[in-house]
């Protein structure tokens, strides 16, 4: 049974990350690449909503 963890890494953490797992085979990789991606892209929605909501944050 796989367990979830959550990871707080910077911008730049996660384009290294990327890249790393760029130099594995892409069968290996590309369902954590797009759970990345997909992750990544949903924070920063939440993110500029929570900037459209409170201006001053």
């Amino acid at each position: 049974m796989d367990k979830n963890i959550q990871l707080t890494l910077s911008f730049e953490e996660v384009n290294k990350v990327l890249k790393a797992l760029g130099h594995l085979p892409f069968n290996e990789v590309y369902e954590l690449i797009g759970k990345v991606h997909e992750q990544a892209n949903q924070q920063a929605y939440n993110q500029q909503a929570n900037k459209d909501i409170n201006p001053s944050n």
